[in-house]
């Protein structure tokens, strides 16, 4: 077998590929960065010594990988390849990932996601230019932007010039839900002030990072074509490629603002199960109370099913738990921060002693909001606090929206 056909064949078994609305006729084609450089013929990077952030997610419209691309191409260099949480491959979920080699393009992996989470001199050496290629999913704490983010720092640093390949935000440009992460609070699961849910593509975040964090960074976005902000990943004709272990699938994805935002406290957001984000639930909680009154709210677009289940690793490993799986059913009507501020207010009011909510602002962001759950404010309350300054973070991100 080929060094090529061995690595899309791992592409497929192993990190989870499924077509969607690929084969759909209806489908809209959309051109992600790489496909708009491959079909110019990498005009863009002429003569560019590489440095790639990437991983299993960067690949074209017929799955060659993006760091076998621009191996092969005659008209670049690429020297060194990096990779940010989960690994080169997306099969790791450890809090320390080492450096490898890759098996296709023989370049050093240096990873992002262990001793060092921005690229040092050293690992930078030889190169002119670092670029971007990693498909996000929408939500503020998951780290690939702020990968994105630290290495645009590297390059203003280093004068190298930074390029985004951009990608679709497979959740839709124009959904925005907060709350606004309090300044002050940035980490690296809370790069920038941001809402929850921020409606933008990578390549238009670097340029949002660029105005108002790396001034002097030589940024450049190639965009996508074909792409409509309104649109959800199912209708770009594009393969879903899981981004991390735990995001299987576009009803994950949609969910993930809401009931991911949950999972540093103590329960079990379905890591460990074959649906992770689509369900919750705990040892402790009263699955029937709980999904009833959920029910009851009359939130727009999902309904709430108790359930039991048992994880077989993460939080809760082999302890079986009461819990309540979230049905989407109307993706147009959906709110899923809104679900999660519900559940937080249901787990306040119902599962008070249990519920440990102390680290629930480590990913919420907000101390506003934060105080309202925390004394037991109504989810009318607590969802008009999250909402609190979403109208000027929509005029302020206007300036770096790229599509229509």
């Amino acid at each position: 077998m080929s060094a090529i056909s061995y690595r899309l064949v791992s592409l497929i078994l192993l990190i989870g590929i499924s077509p969607g609305a690929a084969g759909n006729e209806v489908a809209t084609k959309v051109l992600c960065g790489i496909d708009v450089l491959v079909r110019d013929h990498f005009r863009e990077l002429e003569g560019a010594k590489i440095g790639l952030i990437t991983n299993q997610t960067g690949v074209d419209r017929s799955l060659m990988p993006t760091s076998l691309l621009l191996h092969q191409a005659e008209n670049v260099e690429l020297v060194t390849l990096f990779s940010p949480e989960h690994g080169i491959a997306g099969k790791l979920d450890q809090s320390n990932i080492d450096d490898v080699v890759d098996e296709v393009t023989g370049a050093r992996v240096r990873s992002l996601y262990g001793k060092t989470r921005k690229p040092t001199a050293e690992m930078l050496s030889g190169i002119d230019t670092i670029v971007f290629d990693i498909q996000d999913i929408g939500t503020r704490f998951y780290t690939y932007i702020a990968t994105m983010g630290e290495a645009m720092q590297a390059a203003e640093e280093h004068q190298l010039r930074f390029v985004v390949l951009d990608r679709p935000n497979p959740i839709n440009g124009i959904d925005v839900a907060g709350p606004i992460l309090d300044d002050g609070k940035q980490t690296f699961t809370g790069f920038h002030t941001l809402p929850l849910r921020h409606g933008m593509t990578i390549g238009e975040l670097a340029q949002m990072f660029k105005a108002e964090r790396f001034p002097d960074v030589n940024l450049q976005v190639i965009k996508c074509e074909g792409w409509q902000r309104d649109s959800y990943f199912d209708a770009t004709g594009l393969y879903w490629i899981n981004p991390s272990p735990n995001m299987r699938n576009l009803n994950q994805a949609i969910l993930y603002p809401g009931v991911g935002v949950l999972e540093y406290t103590n329960i079990s957001v379905g890591r460990g199960t074959d649906t992770p984000f689509e369900h919750f639930g705990a040892p402790w909680i009263n699955a029937g109370k709980l999904a009833s009154w959920l029910n009851g709210l009359g939130l727009p677009g999902a309904a709430f099913i108790p359930e039991k289940f048992t994880p077989n690793a993460s939080k809760f490993e082999n302890e079986p738990c009461e819990g309540v799986r979230i049905l989407i059913t109307d993706r147009a009507a959906i709110q899923p921060v809104k679900i999660g501020l519900a559940i937080a207010s249901g787990l306040r009011r119902f599962h008070g002693e249990d519920w440990e909510t102390k680290r629930v602002n480590e990913l919420l962001g907000s101390d506003v909001v934060f105080k309202a759950l925390e004394t037991g404010e109504s989810i009318e309350v607590v969802v008009s606090k999250s909402e609190i300054g979403l109208d000027a973070f929509k005029q302020r991100r206007e300036p770096f929206l790229i599509y229509e």
